[in-house]
């Protein structure tokens, strides 16, 4: 059975900008030096609400990306969706707020050993992790185009920023608002063929997560997406974020999308089950 990312560590951490972005919060935090144990797919474990809050559950957030430096030893960015009271609370934090955060959590992204052609696919501002990935796969000689898709312009997330981290982007929103019209998933199976793509990397909704599944089984490409299952505590021990699965043999084991996850083979999902029981 995994166990907690032996790298996570519970620390102090503070608000050094709190910036509106569309439809979301970008938040830097000052993380020190953990921030080198950080890995594109890990997550964050924040407890919110204050001292006196009834909010007793920590709120788990993806790192979007995190830089090193020789000043406050390093930061991280979080991208964060104001929607319920946790992470509308996060989004109120002004700079200097002090903030006490397990980091880093759960697997991160494989990167290829030799350059390889990547597809990126992003839903929503669940892409915001893949733009620290863009870097690293850069960085390995990669090439790396993205997707970015949503149901409406305003909640693409940073596409400039998004067409410089890769060689090509693409954007589909369901009501033609930006890009094209139409989901997602729509254009994958020919760009896999176009561009001989060996790996998808995925973020953003569950849905979105088994669509690209059905067409990536089955053939030679890898699918590594990073789950969305809510997580209550975030280190395994309450069971609640558990994601039907099966191996090669055709074993099926209920796996704990914070300790196996978030980032998992997306061929190993039974999709179909996700929810239901077994």
């Amino acid at each position: 059975m995994a166990e907690i990312n032996r790298n996570a560590r519970q620390i102090k951490a503070y608000v050094v900008s709190n910036k509106r972005v569309g439809q979301y919060h970008q938040l830097i935090l000052t993380i020190g030096d953990v921030a080198q144990q950080c890995k594109p797919g890990n997550f964050v474990a924040i407890n919110v609400g204050g001292n006196t809050s009834a909010m007793i559950l920590r709120r788990a957030f993806a790192i979007s990306r995190v830089s090193v430096n020789s000043a406050s030893g390093g930061t991280m960015e979080l991208i964060v969706a104001p929607h319920g009271q946790g992470s509308t609370w996060l989004c109120s934090q002004l700079e200097g707020a002090e903030l006490d955060v397990v980091v880093p959590l759960g697997t991160a992204f494989g990167i290829p050993t030799e350059p390889v052609q990547v597809l990126l696919v992003g839903g929503g501002y669940g892409s915001a992790p893949l733009f620290g990935l863009a870097e690293v796969l850069n960085a390995r000689g990669c090439r790396v185009d993205m997707i970015l898709g949503a149901s409406t312009a305003s909640k693409i997330y940073a596409p400039m920023e998004g067409k410089r981290a890769v060689n090509s982007l693409r954007i589909y929103t369901e009501d033609g608002t930006m890009g094209q019209t139409g989901r997602v998933t729509e254009p994958i199976q020919a760009l896999v063929a176009d561009l001989s793509i060996a790996v998808i990397y995925s973020c953003g909704p569950m849905a979105m997560l088994a669509a690209i599944d059905s067409i990536t089984r089955g053939t030679e490409v890898v699918h590594q997406c990073a789950v969305e299952e809510s997580m209550a505590c975030g280190i395994g021990v309450c069971m609640t974020c558990v994601l039907p699965t099966q191996d090669a043999d055709g074993n099926i084991a209920m796996l704990r999308s914070c300790i196996d996850g978030p980032v998992m083979d997306g061929e190993r999902v039974i999709w179909d089950k996700v929810g239901k029981a077994l």
